[in-house]
């Protein structure tokens, strides 16, 4: 959804051919650009912009709302918190369509249906848009993105709020950005776990570029269709990622050498990594700004309480190793009742036998570690 390459903003230029267009928005053609997934995590989900035209004055522009900047400082401290700025710029069009086609990713135009009032209206919001005490938006992953961005534009442009999901299905967000990683196995999990209740509620808001460009084929302005016009700027021609780490298959591999392996060192690191990550998680949701993260229930899977297992265990102390250990099969019992519903079952369940069999293997060797 993120495009995270860097252009330089022709300020002049732009703030040039905007008095161009004002001055004739009727020879201006807008359209919304729609790009197609990739493999890098940043261009899992795809991305949205706006391209405007102007035949009288030979400009081509796009205005991207995905734009940020890596020497940020702390620049991963503030993506984590939820407060990086993101910041909106424009740019001529071939070199927007030059860089999606190197990265071999499809491009597609929707010509929208404008009166001249509303081109000469978008246009002078995208110019407002632009101006340095306008330009920086806080990103959010659902609810402030490159596409929400674009949508709310359009929507004030319009006049009504006629961009917007024109049928609810019955799936959460979680299951609406489930396909988009459908062949990248550890990011899928990495996904599922890191987010918490709120992506499991119904799916509302049009966030997604793909969700967006089909919405807009059934839009109506004016008893007219919005989309004028739709075309295939370039059709990128991909093939699936053929690998044998990126699989459930190596994932389920590795716990089972857990599993068969009754060696100390290995339960004890399974331990800390689960427990590491249940406090991190823990860290993430009190200092996070983003929803998406908060009320993880999968704490009760990366328990945070195996580490007190394991300082039991360190500590050889056999009674408090067993209700240690019997508090966390507990929650774990809980999490899988939690979870009977939920589409990440399947991928986290081999991560909850493996607990649960460490655990159990735990309580009923525990006077033969205390020796």
């Amino acid at each position: 959804m993120i495009k995270k390459k860097y252009f330089l903003c022709f300020l002049l230029y732009v703030n040039f051919s905007f008095s161009q267009q004002n001055d004739s928005p009727e020879n201006s053609i807008v359209s919304l650009l729609t790009v197609g997934t990739a493999d890098e995590s940043h261009s899992l989900y795809g991305h949205t912009a706006l391209r405007i035209k102007d035949q009288s004055s030979d400009t081509d522009l796009v205005y991207n709302y995905g734009m940020f900047d890596f020497a940020t400082e702390n620049f991963m401290l503030k993506f984590v918190k939820g407060d990086l700025q993101y910041y909106a710029a424009a740019y001529p069009y071939n070199e927007f369509e030059y860089n999606y086609r190197v990265e071999n990713r499809s491009i597609y135009e929707q010509v929208l249906n404008l009166s001249s009032e509303e081109k000469k209206l978008l246009i002078a919001k995208l110019e407002t848009t632009l101006q340095p005490e306008n330009r920086n938006y806080t990103y959010k992953f659902i609810d402030r993105n490159c596409t929400t961005k674009v949508v709310d534009i359009l929507n004030e442009v319009i006049d009504q709020e006629i961009i917007k999901k024109n049928y609810i299905e019955t799936k959460t967000y979680r299951e609406v950005l489930y396909p988009y990683v459908e062949n990248h196995f550890y990011q899928k999990l990495g996904i599922n776990i890191i987010f918490g209740e709120k992506v499991d509620h119904l799916a509302t808001k049009l966030f997604l570029p793909l969700d967006l460009f089909k919405n807009l084929k059934t839009v109506k302005h004016k008893n007219q269709p919005l989309v004028s016009q739709n075309k295939v700027i370039f059709e990128a021609n991909r093939s699936k990622p053929i690998t044998y780490f990126d699989t459930i298959y190596s994932f389920i591999g590795v716990l089972l050498l857990i599993v068969l392996l009754p060696k100390k060192i290995i339960s004890y690191s399974y331990f800390s990594i689960m427990g590491v990550i249940g406090c991190l998680f823990s860290v993430i949701g009190l200092y996070s700004f983003h929803k998406e993260v908060l009320w993880n229930y999968n704490i009760l899977l990366f328990n945070p309480l195996l580490l007190l297992v394991l300082f039991f265990v360190l500590r050889k102390n056999s009674k408090w190793i067993q209700r240690t250990s019997w508090l966390c099969l507990g929650l774990l019992g809980i999490y899988l009742l939690y979870m009977l519903n939920k589409i990440h079952l399947f991928i986290v369940f081999p991560l909850m036998l493996t607990s649960a069999v460490v655990l159990f293997r735990l309580t009923k060797n525990r006077t033969e570690i205390i020796r």
